[in-house]
């Protein structure tokens, strides 16, 4: 279920970072965090686990809610 939900953020942050045209780095800028950040986050990575306050940082960046990037 973990590898579900870690699957999910990362196909939404990847969607909605590309329907702005965004590189990586520029979502990174935009949210405040360090591109290894943004990268770990779209990459799927099994044992990474993201904090609430990375996630609120991404949303903000994107301008929508936490509930809004988590949804399916």
């Amino acid at each position: 279920m973990a590898q579900d939900i870690r699957k999910h953020i990362s196909n939404r942050v990847r969607e909605l970072r590309a329907k702005r045209g965004w590189t990586q780095q520029e979502l990174a800028e935009a949210s405040e965090l360090d591109y290894k950040s943004i990268q770990r986050l779209e990459a799927k990575v099994p044992r990474f686990h993201p904090k609430v306050n990375t996630l609120e940082k991404v949303a903000k960046a994107f301008g929508i809610s936490v509930s809004e990037l988590l949804e399916r």
